[in-house]
């Protein structure tokens, strides 16, 4: 062979072998993260090629999913009552992508889940379409419907209900809202109703239950007594509190005031909870100092985010403060705040006896044969009490809806415990304040429910009438009665 020839066919080899090379890279390398590629638009073909598995709850399906025309995505996604359950499943949309648990566990909804790998084999040998799995929640649905229709009667706002022996989640509810089957396609009107809801000011695509973070009151004072129990420098929750009126904060000329003439002068704990004083629970706050008050709020949640397995805001409880602003922070106030979540953990943690169980949502992942693929196993996240000071705070929390400011939470037969909270909101507390209620109920078989309501903005209720027992106590007496089955 003459040289020339000989050149040609070493560059003609190269030329082969790194096609082999770059054949294999692709193939072997990079075919999952380009499988995986959201601009790779087999996936979205594949993801939308027959219909979507269902989102259960109470055995029955929320979603659908339903024929489309003129698309290479065969199937769109539907809801039923879909701004109701927005909350809980998140949007799929063929133009917008995927969010909660639509997103999460898309590999079993679309059958694309590795555990599917042998049930895909079979349909494919047999001639059978694939299919996708169910995701099985723990959502209540008569809880779910109570809390929703009790926000959208306000306005804003937000719930979250937990089973306090497991952790399941009853509900997630968050107004306003948003019915995620108005943009499940992909045309241009699709495209026009999400670029519309994601401008809106009143943010109805954001998770108020999950992702948003307020000030909380009064309903903080919880997290305080508890915090007093747990020192073992307040034993007797009806013996006085040393607390002056009125109480300067430390460092400063300034006194930490009480709402109206209420009776905080050396309060007992169970009467500093009953009437809502902030003096006591500053106090208590200041002495304990920052450490000891971070320590507890960590126990029941706080500085670490969530996952149920949508992820939920880390609420906050500050770490470096002086002893001023840790009285502030004390009673829910300064930079204090809290998702509804955490605060339906803080009562979910006193309703069962000091032990905080982890909340989830999902409680199975199921094959499209419906044989269980996954299941949960509740798990314990820690314990905030010892028994014996949960209980003490618990006869606290029932004296606040027996004859304090939660009466409007009383349900006949039924013991319940809650504390309201009014918070302030807008700079120099320019705007409505929020409206808070945390509460359980327990019967004779155990605690099956603990609530954080926050009512974000009620049009119609004006500022001095504001209040956590008007506006946000009502609702979580319905969402505890749904969940009793007494409606």
């Amino acid at each position: 062979m003459n040289k020339p020839l000989r050149r040609i066919a070493i560059f003609c080899g190269l030329l082969v072998m790194a096609l082999l090379i770059r054949d294999n890279w692709l193939q072997y390398v990079k075919a999952d993260s380009l499988q995986k590629d959201d601009a790779n638009p087999r996936i979205a073909i594949d993801r939308y090629a027959q219909p979507r598995g269902d989102i259960i709850v109470d055995g029955k399906p929320v979603t659908g999913s339903v024929a489309t025309e003129g698309t290479d995505l065969k199937y769109k996604r539907t809801w039923k009552n879909g701004p109701m359950w927005a909350p809980v499943t998140g949007y799929a949309s063929q133009l917008i992508g995927t969010t909660q648990i639509e997103s999460l566990e898309d590999d079993i909804l679309t059958g694309n889940d590795d555990r599917l790998f042998f049930r895909r084999t079979l349909d494919m040998l047999t001639g059978k379409k694939k299919q996708g799995g169910n995701v099985v929640t723990t959502i209540n649905a008569d809880a779910q419907k109570a809390a929703y229709d009790g926000l959208k009667a306000r306005g804003k706002g937000a719930v979250a209900a937990i089973d306090p022996s497991t952790g399941a989640i009853l509900a997630l509810a968050s107004t306003p809202s948003y019915d995620p089957s108005s943009f499940a396609g992909i045309t241009t009107k699709d495209g026009n109703t999400f670029s519309k809801l994601d401008k809106d000011k009143d943010k109805p695509l954001v998770n108020r239950a999950l992702r948003e973070t307020y000030p909380p009151g009064s309903t903080f004072k919880i997290v305080t007594a508890a915090a007093a129990l747990e020192s073992g420098k307040y034993t007797d929750i009806d013996a006085p509190t040393d607390t002056p009126l009125p109480w300067i904060m430390p460092g400063t000329r300034t006194p930490l005031p009480n709402e109206g003439s209420i009776p905080c002068k050396n309060a007992t704990l169970r009467v500093a909870l009953r009437y809502s004083c902030n003096t006591v629970f500053g106090k208590i706050g200041a002495d304990l100092g920052n450490d000891k008050m971070v320590e507890e709020a960590e126990k029941f949640g706080f500085n670490k985010q969530q996952f149920v397995p949508v992820r939920s805001n880390a609420s906050n409880f500050s770490k470096d403060m002086n002893d001023s602003q840790v009285a502030l922070s004390s009673i829910g106030q300064f930079n204090t705040a809290a998702t509804p979540l955490q605060m339906a953990m803080v009562a979910s943690a006193v309703a069962n006896d000091g032990k905080l169980m982890e909340p989830y949502m999902v409680r199975e992942l199921q094959a499209p044969n419906l044989d269980t693929i996954e299941k949960h196993e509740p798990k314990e996240l820690s314990r905030p009490l010892s028994e014996e000071n949960a209980q003490k705070l618990q006869a606290m929390m029932e004296t606040v809806v027996k004859e304090g400011t939660g009466t409007a939470a009383r349900i006949p037969n039924v013991t319940v415990g809650g504390k309201t909270g009014t918070a302030q909101h807008g700079e120099n507390n320019s705007e409505k304040p929020y409206a808070w209620f945390l509460s359980y109920a327990k019967t004779d078989q155990g605690s099956p429910v603990a609530v954080a309501v926050v009512v974000e903005d009620d049009a119609a209720t004006s500022r001095q009438d504001v209040s956590g027992g008007g506006l946000a106590a009502p609702i979580a007496k319905s969402v505890m009665e749904a969940v009793l089955g007494k409606k």
